[in-house]
């Protein structure tokens, strides 16, 4: 029995190249290489630290402004022209990037708020 199965995932390997070649579209630029899809308009708009506070909780927002110091673990004080908020930033976030107060950064992830606060979940960080 083994042996037959065996035989059956051989050849459904050896046979699923010649497979995916069959068919497809065969006209003007069918040669060109496949990309990868995704949506190709607008993003979501860079927003003030003082339009964040008043944003619903999970929102998704971009700020752009400079992270003044560490708070905590993981945990940041982050100021633009609009003010100051606190911005949770995963250590698996930074990818090697190293950023000093005098550096500009763009924080992109959602607002986060409690019955006290706001922050911002930080889920990808780079320098404009």
């Amino acid at each position: 029995m083994k042996k037959y199965i065996r035989v059956i995932l051989l050849t459904a390997v050896a046979t699923a190249p010649a497979l995916a070649q069959n068919g497809g579209f065969t006209g003007p630029a069918a040669d060109a290489p496949a990309q990868q899809g995704g949506f190709t308009g607008p993003g979501v708009a860079t927003s003030t630290v003082e339009q964040a506070k008043s944003m619903r909780d999970d929102s998704q927002v971009v700020l752009e402004g400079n992270i003044v110091r560490k708070l905590g673990h993981e945990l940041y004080e982050f100021r633009d022209n609009s003010g100051v908020i606190n911005v949770d930033i995963d250590d698996k976030r930074w990818r090697g990037l190293t950023v000093s107060p005098k550096d500009r950064v763009r924080l992109e992830g959602e607002v986060d708020k409690d019955w006290n606060s706001v922050e911002i979940d930080v889920k990808k960080i780079s320098k404009p």
